[in-house]
């Protein structure tokens, strides 16, 4: 029989026990408070921002996001960096400048955290290609937000109009291109690639340095874009483009490019796996079900690499960051399965980490059009495709000169490859 000093005790046993379990995953442990986060403008980054009501309501965290273009989003991030700011708590980038991140001191692991959190990360579930990205030296650093690849696209119903077999070589897209062009009287595109300056050009370009067996850097190190290889590439991907292409090409992004595409207003685009989720949204598209989707060719019969990309975007947390715990809790929330099967649900999210997604009903009844070739694409896609040295931005940028002055007929493929051939040999000096 309880008496009441009997009760006590069992009432202090009970409190005891219950400050000693771990924290409910839904408790509000950080109220109050507030990070800063910089995202790309993605699909990803849309369904994120709709699903920020969830995560103050679980943690009582306050996320202010801003969304820059991926083009712009190195050099901000490199500028808030090296100045120390503190400025954002979470930021997002290519793993291609991990590398340089880490050792520059700008980023921390987020192994600790992670363990802490264990309700919001499963890293059986992620991809295991985009996860693995993000470890170094045995420690993990970022979580993949969206992974992607690249494939050829091209308008299916115009190919059988016009008696055309699906683009298999390079050669195939060229002449694919001319004669489109001129059956529609230049209505239409013959083919939209982005030109853009920076990244977004190199992006593209690199599918045909690979594809002619080139490569960015040769064994020695250095810069090998001058090279027979690369000349041919960047020879072929301007003539295509500036024969065939549309008006403005040589400013088209990623949007642009897209935008063109899924309006109906080109025949063939090379470009990330992302699009077939806009080729097939008949809310924002003209030409679904009107497109087949066939690897990158390779043209070299003694390639250096694949000429396919192997992309992926993760979140890190800034060395700066004061509230590093809670921008590591909304990176694992961010990233987290049940996050990701609603991203496919709001917005046309095509590029999940998630296994759970990507093998979801609902993923493959949204964009079974296309999933078969977009995961043959990440299968075969090639780690090394964009270079992942810590002047990875440099030679990207150096790259991108080089591209758009071929592009504006400016230099030759030559010149403009042996500068920046120079450009990036003296950048990987330092």
């Amino acid at each position: 029989m309880l008496n009441r000093r009997n009760v006590l005790m069992l009432t202090a046993a009970v409190a005891a026990l219950v400050t000693a379990l771990p924290a409910a995953a839904d408790e509000k442990t950080f109220n109050g408070v507030q990070i800063s986060v910089l995202l790309e403008g993605h699909p990803t980054t849309d369904a994120i921002q709709k699903m920020l009501p969830e995560f103050k309501d679980k943690t009582g965290i306050d996320v202010a996001i801003e969304v820059v273009p991926e083009a712009d989003i190195t050099a901000k991030e490199l500028l808030e960096f090296s100045s120390k700011s503190g400025r954002y708590d979470v930021v997002q980038n290519n793993i291609i400048y991990l590398p340089g991140f880490v050792k520059s001191g700008y980023i921390v692991p987020l192994d600790d955290f992670l363990a802490k959190h264990k309700e919001n990360f499963d890293k059986a579930d992620f991809v295991p290609g985009y996860f693995d990205t993000n470890v170094l030296d045995g420690k993990v650093y970022g979580l993949p937000v969206y992974g992607e690849s690249t494939f050829v696209m091209y308008r299916k119903d115009l190919f059988e109009k016009y008696g055309l077999a699906a683009p298999k070589t390079f050669e195939d897209i060229e002449n694919a291109a001319k004669t489109l062009s001129e059956k529609t009287n230049k209505e239409i595109a013959g083919i939209t690639m982005r030109g853009q300056q920076g990244i977004q050009g190199v992006y593209v370009w690199a599918a045909y340095l690979w594809g002619f067996g080139g490569s960015f850097l040769g064994a020695d190190g250095k810069s090998a874009l001058a090279t027979p290889e690369g000349i041919a590439a960047l020879d072929a991907f301007t003539k295509v483009l500036k024969d065939y292409g549309p008006v403005g090409v040589a400013n088209f992004g990623w949007e642009e490019n897209r935008l063109l595409f899924q309006q109906g207003k080109a025949a063939i685009t090379l470009d990330a796996t992302v699009n077939g989720a806009y080729n097939e949204d008949p809310a924002v598209s003209t030409v679904v079900g009107k497109v087949g989707y066939v690897p990158v060719p390779m043209k070299s019969a003694s390639p250096k690499g694949g000429s396919s990309s192997l992309a992926v975007h993760s979140m890190y947390v800034s060395a700066e960051s004061k509230n590093q715990e809670a921008a590591a809790l909304f990176a694992a929330w961010a990233t987290a399965k049940e996050q990701q099967l609603k991203s496919i649900e709001t917005d046309p999210n095509s590029g999940v980490t998630s296994l759970s997604a990507l093998n979801s009903d609902s993923f493959g009844k949204r964009y079974g059009a296309f999933k078969e070739g977009m995961i043959a694409a990440i299968n075969g896609g090639n780690p090394q495709y964009l270079p992942t040295v810590e002047q990875a931005n440099e030679i990207i940028n150096n790259t991108g000169i080089a591209v758009s002055k071929a592009l504006a007929g400016t230099a030759s493929a030559a010149d403009a490859l042996k500068e920046a051939d120079d450009a990036n040999n003296a950048a990987l000096a330092r």
